[in-house]
């Protein structure tokens, strides 16, 4: 498989809404839960420039992730999406080394994600871990596990 980790460009908001959306119904959502999440799963040129996003591109676009950065080495990760038909094919562990790499240079030191219940063993073996729970930002109620990742700080030479 030839993949390529990119930044997504503002022209490809649409694509990986609808990449985004078909990634979370594949957790066995039903329409209603779907329309519900539409405005949050949405990405839009204004989400791109408030994070970096990337995708792995293979000819079409089969996977995305957004890398945030909040103020003090602290990260967020949002919009970790692989396509159904490319799940468990190492998509997800190529741009979680994106992922680390840019936090790296970004000087981040910590990451953290709010999880869909059903990712959640995928996070536990990128090697996050839980330590709480938020408020889902879609559903009135739900409550969704909130991981965290620890990035080994870089020694400094003297």
């Amino acid at each position: 498989m030839n993949l390529t980790i990119r930044r997504a460009r503002s022209d490809e908001a649409e694509i990986l809404t609808d990449l985004s959306m078909r990634a979370k119904r594949s957790n066995g959502y039903d329409d209603a839960f779907m329309k519900v999440c539409r405005n949050e799963l949405m990405v839009t040129a204004a989400r791109m420039e408030e994070g970096e996003y990337w995708v792995a591109d293979s000819g079409i676009i089969c996977g995305c992730v957004c890398l945030q950065l909040v103020d003090g080495g602290y990260g967020q990760v949002h919009a970790f999406f692989i396509d159904p038909d490319r799940q468990r094919q190492g998509v997800g562990r190529l741009l979680w080394r994106k992922v680390l790499e840019r936090a790296k240079i970004l000087g981040i030191t910590s990451l953290s994600l709010d999880a869909d219940p059903a990712a959640v063993p995928f996070y536990r073996a990128l090697g996050f871990i839980e330590i709480g729970q938020t408020p889902s930002g879609s559903i009135e109620g739900r409550m969704l596990p909130r991981m965290e990742y620890q990035l080994e700080p870089i020694a400094h030479r003297s």
